[in-house]
């Protein structure tokens, strides 16, 4: 015969009851032991010899201080002191302290400040121009018809004394023949006047000397370029009129080229105007033209923000022509400076900070001033000095700690605080 079904159910209930008892029993106890935990003191922190703590903190929420040491009523925790040397101990400057052991595990690595050579050149690209300063401009002094070209165009190489135009000024023959009568009265000081009116009319002096040997007026002359160089603009055509002063040819010499190169406006301060400059051209490759600064123009260019820097380079040969295209290296090849990693280097946007590494596993921010940068190395301008060693790997964990525990980085003096 199976067992009574009612007596089974009275059995479950029972059972399900005293389970609910025994649990009701155990949570009770866990308060109770709980609360006398929270009510009990806390035994306070071993103080450091002679370095009292200022208060205390959550490191959690490290701007609410507390007068006494205790729990944390934001987390289940205990609140940390601090101290007015950031814990490392009286008569120390403040110091982010970590075990040997436990650095390594961090991966921190540690490079000493050294002295070396950084690149000091400025690699920038340019186009060469034409001199502005060694221009020649072919006019002429009186009215008058072009009565034939030597064939030149604009674009044409020309040297010194090279025909541009034959001109027929009316007005000469008058002047030429005034000149050969007065020369035949004897009159030095007579004759010297009729010269000097004669180049005041415009012509040449090789005009005038071809006029005292032939003795025969002409109306005709021959205009030539002063300088060797490129005719840049040409209007003594055949058959033309031009008036008094008009321009009939301008020629830009090639003795010498102006490069002007881009320099990014954040370089400006190592430009300086006669700096040596060297270019490249593929056009001749394995040679190099040097050159220096002439000039730093005053107008950026705002869509590139660059500055142009014009640089003068000799063509004595006439190969550099402008439009080439030059890769340019501005100043000294290198220079000594000290240098730490860049990697070692924390921009905060308001500061420069590196993590210096000192003895016993302390480690510190110092504010520093940097320079430029090249082949993963960074120059210090100021706040450290050589040999001393930096954080490089790992650094930015430090600088956290550093700051939430609330650490004064090192002024850009060098001076220990």
């Amino acid at each position: 015969m199976g067992p009574n079904p009612m007596t089974a159910d009275r059995t479950r209930r029972w059972r399900v009851g005293v389970g609910i008892a025994v649990a009701a029993v155990a949570i009770g106890a866990a308060g109770f032991m709980l609360g006398r935990a929270e009510l009990s003191p806390k035994s306070p922190p071993v103080a450091v010899a002679g370095n009292t703590p200022l208060y205390w903190y959550d490191p959690m929420f490290p701007n609410q201080k507390f007068d006494k040491p205790g729990r944390s009523p934001f987390m289940a925790m205990d609140l940390v002191a601090k101290y007015a040397d950031g814990g490392a101990g009286a008569g120390r400057p403040p110091a982010v302290g970590i075990d040997p052991r436990a650095a390594q595990n961090l991966g921190l690595r540690t490079v000493a400040v050294r002295a070396g050579s950084l690149a000091g050149s400025l690699d920038v690209t340019g186009t060469i121009e034409f001199n502005q300063r060694d221009v020649a401009i072919v006019q002429a002094r009186a009215a008058g018809f072009v009565v034939r070209s030597h064939g030149l165009a604009p674009g044409d190489v020309v040297r010194a004394g090279a025909p541009i135009a034959d001109i027929l000024v009316p007005e000469w023959g008058g002047a030429q023949t005034e000149f050969l009568a007065v020369r035949r009265l004897g009159d030095a000081a007579l004759t010297g006047a009729a010269r000097q009116r004669l180049r005041l009319a415009g012509l040449t002096e090789a005009a005038i000397a071809s006029l005292e040997r032939s003795g025969r007026p002409s109306g005709v002359t021959t205009v030539t370029s002063p300088i060797a160089g490129v005719v840049q603009s040409l209007d003594a055509r055949i058959g033309g009129a031009f008036a008094a002063g008009q321009t009939l040819a301008q020629v830009a010499g090639l003795r010498s080229v102006w490069l002007n190169a881009a320099v990014p406006e954040i370089r400006a301060a190592d430009i300086r105007v006669g700096k040596a400059a060297t270019a490249t051209l593929t056009g001749f490759p394995g040679e190099r033209f040097s050159g220096r600064i002439v000039a730093v123009l005053p107008a950026a260019q705002a869509d590139s923000r660059t500055l142009t820097v014009r640089i003068e380079l000799d063509n004595a040969s006439g190969r550099l022509r402008p439009g080439m295209f030059a890769a340019v290296q501005l100043g000294q090849a290198f220079r000594t400076v000290l240098l730490v990693p860049s990697e070692a280097v924390i921009r905060t946007g308001t500061r420069t900070l590196v993590m210096l590494a000192e003895p016993k596993g302390r480690y510190r921010p110092a504010v520093v001033s940097v320079g430029r940068d090249a082949d993963g190395q960074t120059e210090i301008l100021a706040g450290l000095s050589a040999g001393e060693k930096v954080v490089a790997s790992g650094q930015f964990l430090l600088d956290s700690e550093a700051s939430l525990t609330g650490i004064i980085a090192r002024p850009l003096t060098g001076d220990p605080q």
